[in-house]
């Protein structure tokens, strides 16, 4: 798709920054959201709510990431600069403090064994998502290690912090982040239960059919 217009990148990010925050998907100034525009980036400003985002005060940055305009951009832009780095279709990146997303972020359990592969949406959305280590907030070791991974899926488990998620445009990378906390859920819901999981082959067909085995 063509990149978005500064006009057009405001109103939805305005528009799902409300839903999300409406529907408790995450809280207080816990969450950022960004945009690759015509002319660069858009993010949310560092300490802003996405509940109650101001147009104006968006932070609007030049093709090198630098801040041109608005209010100062998140400190977690680097995340963000990460997928659009490694995905040249990304147009909008997602990050959340998610309850049951983060809550997984957090055990103690092998990557392959992250997610119980339940059910098949979030195969289809993005992909095997990833987990990479605990690093603190801001700090670039924790861009570094979502771009080593961001070729390879669009939705990383960041530990003890949370999920990022990118997509073609605001719309799919809600549905993904969205679809990523459902999993989490249904995951922890089920945890030590009897389940009946999709097969290995299953998911490869997934991933193959969807186009989510080969990287950049």
């Amino acid at each position: 798709m063509k990149r978005y217009t500064l006009e057009r990148a405001k109103k939805e990010m305005l528009l799902y920054g409300e839903s999300m925050f409406i529907r408790g998907l995450t809280g207080g100034a816990s969450a950022n959201i960004s945009v690759r525009t015509e002319t660069g980036f858009i993010i949310t400003p560092t300490n802003s709510c996405i509940g109650f985002l101001d147009p104006e005060r968006l932070s609007v940055l030049d093709e090198q990431g630098e801040w041109v305009s608005g209010d100062k951009p998140s400190k977690e832009f680097a995340l963000h600069k990460a997928f659009y780095d490694e995905r040249p279709d990304a147009n909008a990146v997602i990050h959340l403090h998610s309850t049951y997303s983060t809550a997984l972020s957090c055990l103690d359990v092998e990557e392959d064994k992250l997610f119980a592969p339940l059910t098949p949406y979030l195969y289809i959305r993005l992909g095997q998502v990833a987990r990479v280590p605990y690093f603190e907030p801001g700090d670039l070791s924790l861009a570094k290690a979502v771009q080593a991974v961001a070729g390879k899926t669009a939705g990383v488990l960041m530990a003890n912090h949370g999920p990022i998620v990118a997509g073609d445009d605001l719309a799919k990378a809600m549905y993904g982040i969205e679809e990523l906390e459902e999993a989490a859920k249904i995951t922890l819901l089920l945890d030590g239960k009897k389940v009946n999981p999709i097969p290995p082959e299953g998911i490869q067909t997934l991933l193959a059919r969807y186009g989510h085995l080969s990287s950049k």
